[in-house]
């Protein structure tokens, strides 16, 4: 007889200075945490800085945000996201992030791609899981950091 625990697959640990930040910007910070590329997930987390500002995209997944220091908004919403806040964003939700508090931390769990848009609406670059993998490599390597064993699958 063969007992459960023999088949489940084992948990994943990662520390938390396991992966290194990386500079997007304005004194904020991002690291990439897990990709997915054949689901469409991508896990990051955020510190930003007041008035950064996220460009207007649209999500063609849904997204869960969950925020542990500081606060954020959306331009267009009255709602502002606090320490404990959490977030659902639907598949076609478009929004332009602002941050209101310096050393603003978020979680971002996302499936699918960030659309995003110009001023006029139009699509003017995609973001999705590959895109941010090669995109924290790429900063790493700028930063001169090594390039963590960040969990693809």
């Amino acid at each position: 007889m063969t007992m459960l625990s023999e088949q489940a697959p084992t948990a994943v640990h990662v520390g938390t200075d396991d992966f290194p930040w990386v500079d997007i910007g304005d004194g904020s910070k991002m690291k990439v945490l897990q990709t997915k590329a054949t689901e469409g997930l991508w896990i990051v987390e955020n510190i930003f800085q007041a008035g950064y500002t996220v460009q207007t995209h649209k999500h063609t997944g849904p997204v869960w945000g969950y925020t542990t220091s500081g606060a954020w908004k959306y331009k267009e919403s009255d709602f502002v996201n606090r320490a404990g806040s959490f977030l659902y964003e639907p598949a076609g939700s478009v929004h332009t992030l602002t941050c209101t508090e310096d050393d603003t931390r978020v979680w971002f769990q996302i499936y699918g791609s960030n659309l995003n848009l110009d001023a006029a609406g139009n699509v003017e670059s995609v973001i999705d899981a590959a895109t941010v993998l090669i995109g924290y490599y790429l900063l790493l390597e700028a930063e001169g950091k090594p390039r963590p064993n960040v969990l693809t699958e």
